[in-house]
């Protein structure tokens, strides 16, 4: 997100006493007490802990995993530690803002909800919930192209949402996809390049888990000790939805989440090379993004072929055991990427990670699994209680940062750790 000192918040200002009070600086908390399940969850990283009572234990693997030995998970986090905040004394800080801007949008934070796919199986109609809580905190929204409800419901609930696609080295499937993009009013299209082939996730064997599920009695147990996801979230929408099926993979819609044995097919994505990207360049008129970089040189292919932006990540860790934390890649990318708009997903948890990326060059990030385990414990209300959180760290990390204006922060913030 390019940062901006301009204030984007609409509500007016308050007269007290004579006196303008500021405008509100965070992202306001929902309305009215919290639910129970969400009381104690004070940070993102609380919403992991809550996610894993709450998910059978397959469903939370998934969601929490990496691949092989979770290098990269950790990195992911690591990196972050490698960099010390150098504050500012004695700036007046009294009319800080967070408020941002994303190719022209204006938006609320820095921060918004990366793409996640089979989201229902966490949360009753995930994706809609996920679209909806980013829509009402103004935030941005990536759809997954793995998502199980239809693109056109989501962009109806939230008409800014991104659209992230898994798609192969097939021109006339890639045509189709973009003509329905368009169709249904989709102007940011996210290509992920680092799905050649998909990761080896040891922990979703061990689990037993797999997409499409596949009905086993150890699915069956799994699901029955977590009695509350089973009623709240697999009956409910069985009853009231149907079975969910992947809808936005290709122009049409795909296999059902549940089958004895079907299997995921996304086509040759290992064939996908920089030319396809230049054809699709050619035919989306709106704006273009690669996910997955994490070189310099691949900062500079892109834009050669004419890309609008980039997303420096490794997929959460999920895919190539042992790749570069983003945060580590960051700013060799941002160094290369000249007019297109850098931003960064994988391993944000924290206010000042957010502030640790913007100062390195990064325009905006995005965070997926706190806010799906927000989803999950909490519907629309969690995942609205979990942006207002993050919001509200990086409120307090500006005050005491000494820097107001996001448009301020550099890399003279920060100090590089010994060592690291």
């Amino acid at each position: 997100m390019s940062v901006t000192s301009e204030r984007l918040d609409t509500t007016p200002a308050t007269s007290v006493g004579g006196l303008v009070a500021p405008r509100p600086a965070a992202i306001a908390k929902p309305a009215g007490p919290l639910p129970r399940a969400l009381r104690g969850v004070l940070s993102l990283e609380d919403f992991e802990a809550a996610g894993r009572r709450h998910l059978p234990r397959c469903l939370f693997g998934f969601v929490s995993g990496g691949v092989e030995s979770n290098a990269s998970v950790r990195a992911n986090r690591e990196g972050f530690a490698d960099w010390s905040l150098r504050p500012r004394m004695l700036v007046d800080a009294s009319a800080r803002s967070q408020a941002a801007t994303l190719f022209g949008r204006h938006y609320a934070a820095p921060f918004g909800i990366a793409p996640m796919g089979a989201t229902v199986l966490s949360c009753r109609q995930g994706d809609l919930v996920l679209a909806r809580a980013a829509a009402a905190a103004n935030i941005p929204f990536i759809l997954s192209g793995a998502s199980l409800i239809p693109l056109e419901r989501i962009i109806e609930a939230n008409p800014a949402t991104w659209f992230q696609a898994y798609i192969p080295s097939d021109r006339e499937h890639i045509g189709r996809l973009i003509e329905r993009l368009a169709r249904a009013g989709y102007e940011t299209l996210v290509v992920t390049a680092d799905v050649q082939v998909s990761g080896n996730r040891e922990n979703n064997v061990r689990n037993g888990f797999s997409l499409p599920l596949r009905p086993t009695p150890r699915l069956a147990w799994d699901g029955i000790s977590h009695p509350r996801w089973l009623i709240g979230t697999a009956l409910k929408t069985l009853v009231s939805d149907g079975m969910p099926h992947f809808q936005n993979l290709d122009a049409t819609r795909g296999l059902p989440i549940l089958s004895p044995d079907a299997m995921r097919d996304y086509g040759r994505r290992d064939a996908l090379c920089w030319d396809d990207l230049a054809w699709i360049r050619d035919r989306w008129h709106g704006r273009l993004l690669v996910k997955g970089v994490l070189a310099a040189e691949d900062a500079n292919m892109g834009r050669r072929v004419g890309l609008d932006g980039v997303i420096v990540s490794n997929h959460g860790g999920r895919q190539l055991d042992g790749a570069i934390a983003s945060i580590r890649a960051l700013p060799e990318v941002v160094a290369e990427a000249g007019e297109m708009t850098v931003v960064l997903d994988s391993g944000v948890r924290r206010g000042t990670d957010v502030l640790k990326a913007l100062a390195l060059g990064a325009k905006g990030v995005f965070l997926g699994r706190p806010f799906l385990y927000a989803a999950a414990v909490g519907g629309e209300t969690g995942v609205r209680h979990a942006i207002s959180l993050l919001s509200e760290e990086i409120d307090r990390d500006l005050a005491l940062l000494g820097c107001p204006d996001l448009a301020e922060l550099g890399p003279d913030f920060l100090v590089r750790v010994p060592g690291r």
